[in-house]
């Protein structure tokens, strides 16, 4: 019997499992070192906030796994012998293969900072990185300051996980405005304002130069670069971004770039190994997406196409149109398409912006100058619907259109104010159109106009 061995337990790596079994009784095994069972890692800071316990973010019950014949083994990998077709476990037990999954995700960036090791020094990206939060920051008493180094999407999550418990926290963020390198700068200086409201100690273009020592090996103060400052803290969250989880593979013959080398088909240059997740590089980009992606749902869709592939119906990864989904600190933010930051913008894109006057609501619809195609939206804190976008896109509509059928896109319940026809009006004001929102039915909505 061919037997399937995945290394990573997150989501990629389990989907491939799943799908795997649901279309074959090969045998599966997969190793992991983080947790007995697969668990949702999205939902780690909803645990530190009290929201649910850690056995609510496990999507299956630990029955799941025998049932289904799915064979866990805990333990690191420390080698993979691609000629023996085996790996070696770091308590040297070795696992043979006919066919290698890599799905190890990311780890945590770190730049080479003085006192990056220390103990009460520590990043938010594994249960273990729960765990070691629990115990650094248990409440105000024990953690009387936490400085985050690093401003995305990871740093502003725990900013608002220690703010749930009163912990008072100074946020150093390199760039001169919030996550300016991925946002339009209208969202990103809303997103400052957000971030200040909330308490939270912010600077901004300032950078880390050491993390401070006491007498028992313990941070107790970070140095700012630009200045010198010292702050006091018993706690330092690094967050600056993550990296590939492929130190373990650097000799083993597998071509890695800043992660595993793949395919379309997410295949390596090794035949028999494939690469999923967090940790796989596209040799070539597709489209406008990056080679690497860090996001859930891509994982998803790459274990859900290996898994065709292993079980002789071979499909190429084809993620579709970009889409994603965040939340800062309590405003919900969707993106569809493309909408570039200023320092990303292509030649031919031109952005409209709208934002509220009073609340923490704004979009940024992204389009091109020339033939006025749609390229994408960023929403915050109005909630759109995603296969309308979707649909969009792939008709190629133009911003006119979109403006015109904004109504449709709208997701927020009956309740909630609609602000379409104040984001069209502005619209109209700064590119002389004349077009009025209207609303088609849903039968419409996707037939051809």
């Amino acid at each position: 019997m061919e037997h399937i061995v995945i290394i990573g337990n997150g989501i990629a790596g389990v989907t491939a499992a799943r799908h795997i079994r649901k279309n074959s009784d090969k045998k599966i095994t997969i190793v992991s070192a983080e947790t007995d069972y697969f668990f949702s890692r999205t939902a780690l800071m909803y645990v530190y906030m009290g929201h649910m316990k850690f056995e609510h973010t496990q999507p299956y019950e630990n029955w799941f796994w025998k049932k289904n014949r799915i064979d866990l083994v805990k333990g690191y990998v420390n080698q993979v012998d691609h000629q023996a077709k085996e790996l070696v476990l770091k308590n040297g037990a070795a696992i043979n293969y006919d066919k290698l999954i890599i799905a190890t995700g990311s780890k945590p960036n770190k730049f080479g900072w003085p006192g990056q090791d220390l103990d009460g020094v520590q990043g938010l990206y594994s249960k273990q990185d729960l765990d070691q939060l629990e115990a650094n920051a248990p409440n105000k008493e024990v953690c009387k300051r936490a400085v985050i180094v690093g401003g995305g999407l990871i740093g502003i999550e725990l900013a608002e996980m220690l703010r749930s418990r009163d912990i008072p926290v100074t946020f150093l963020v390199r760039e001169e405005s919030f996550w300016n390198g991925v946002l339009p700068k209208g969202e990103s200086e809303m997103l400052n304002e957000h971030i200040l409201e909330h308490h939270i100690d912010l600077r901004l273009g300032k950078n880390l130069r050491e993390i401070l020592a006491d007498e028992n090996g313990r941070a107790k103060a970070v140095v700012i670069e630009e200045t010198g400052e010292e702050i006091e803290c018993d706690l330092v969250g690094l967050t600056a971004g993550v990296s590939p989880n492929v130190d373990f593979l650097k000799d083993s013959g597998i071509e890695l770039g800043r992660g595993v080398k793949v395919n379309r088909f997410l295949e390596t240059n090794i035949p028999h190994i494939y690469a999923i997740g967090d940790c796989a590089e596209q040799r070539e980009s597709i489209g406008n997406r990056r080679p690497i992606e860090a996001v859930w749902y891509t994982g998803r869709m790459m274990g859900e196409a290996l898994a065709q592939t292993i079980c002789g119906k071979k499909r190429e990864y084809n993620p579709g149109h970009w889409f994603n989904s965040a939340k800062f600190l309590d405003i919900e933010y969707q993106t569809y398409g493309w909408v570039f930051s200023e320092k990303e913008m292509k030649e031919n894109e031109q952005h409209f912006h709208w934002r509220h006057s009073k609340e923490y609501i704004c979009i940024t619809v992204a389009f091109d100058k020339e033939n006025r195609k749609f390229l994408g939206i960023n929403t915050f804190g109005i909630r759109m619907r995603h296969e309308i976008f979707d649909h969009w896109l792939t008709e190629e509509r133009s911003v006119d259109y979109v403006m015109e059928y904004l109504k449709n896109a709208n997701f927020d319940s009956e309740f909630y104010v609609q602000y379409e026809s104040q984001i069209v009006s502005k619209f109209n004001s700064e590119f002389g159109t004349n077009i009025s929102p209207k609303k088609k039915s849903w039968k419409r909505i996707f037939q051809p106009s």
